[in-house]
């Protein structure tokens, strides 16, 4: 029984059971919860995001044990906290839903520095999580900025005009 709960919850639900892009439906497991939540205080988001960040950490050191394998596939709790984070950086929109989901996206698969060395230097619970968190961080950094970065283009293409 014990480790069939651990199973549902590390697979968000049994989203990291489906055959094609299991992180990808976590994703989407976190941002629905940004969704449902997107009305409540930042300091209530933040709480919630630590809340699952923790969760996360021990359920995925649990379940990487259950599963018998290191970073199984099947857990995507990490994906969860991990968009949760990325969100961490902007107010509620559905253009910052969106960007968010496919920016965390992005940075999850490339795993740019220091998402790689996370995921392989750390063990455990850290390790599965870990990388996330770096991507959530990168994505949201990048979506935080993102005005201004289109801005800079803008000013550079009218003075290379």
């Amino acid at each position: 029984m014990y480790e069939k709960i651990i199973r549902i919850l590390a697979s968000g639900l049994g989203l990291g059971y489906l055959p094609l892009a299991p992180g990808t439906f976590g994703t989407v497991l976190g941002s629905v919860i940004f969704y449902l939540v997107r009305m409540q205080s930042h300091a209530w988001l933040i709480n919630l995001t630590l809340v699952v960040v923790l969760f996360s950490l021990v359920i995925a050191h649990l379940a990487e044990k259950e599963f018998g394998e290191k970073d199984c596939q099947k857990i995507v709790i990490d994906e969860v906290a991990g968009v949760l984070v990325c969100y961490l950086f902007v107010p509620y929109s559905l253009f910052n839903l969106v960007m968010g989901f496919i920016l965390f996206r992005l940075f999850d698969i490339a795993k740019i520095f220091p998402a790689r060395q996370a995921q392989d230097h750390l063990d455990g619970g850290l390790a599965v999580v870990g990388d996330d968190l770096v991507a959530g961080v990168q994505a949201g950094l990048l979506l935080l900025f993102f005005p201004q970065i289109l801005h800079w283009v803008e000013v550079g293409l009218t003075y290379l005009a």
